[in-house]
């Protein structure tokens, strides 16, 4: 329930199609800036802090660090993380697949 009316079922599939996309997203990202060479921790808060618009991450670019040490391909990735956190997923995705362009 959400302000005393039940949710449909499209309501709360779409919420969960949601969540599991951002968590795809998160794991697939933190996953390939690790392969690339960053730490655990660093790749994880990197990919955190972008994708949530967070501010800074921990361990390698924490406060007191920044993102140039990165590989140019891990750049790209948390580019990407960037948009989709800040323009949403579903936007993104409709600017990405014309399917979307002809409903």
């Amino acid at each position: 329930k959400l302000g005393g009316k039940v949710l449909s079922q499209d309501t709360l599939n779409g919420i969960r199609a949601l969540f599991f996309l951002y968590i795809g997203l998160f794991v697939l990202a933190s996953l390939a800036v690790s392969l690339l060479g960053a730490d655990f921790m660093t790749s994880v808060s990197a990919v955190a802090a972008t994708l949530g618009n967070v501010g800074p991450g921990l361990g390698g670019v924490g406060p007191a660090d920044n993102f140039a040490h990165l590989p140019l391909a891990s750049k790209w990735i948390l580019t990407a993380c960037m948009l989709f956190g800040r323009l949403e997923i579903y936007t993104l995705l409709v600017l990405l697949f014309p399917e979307f362009w002809r409903k």
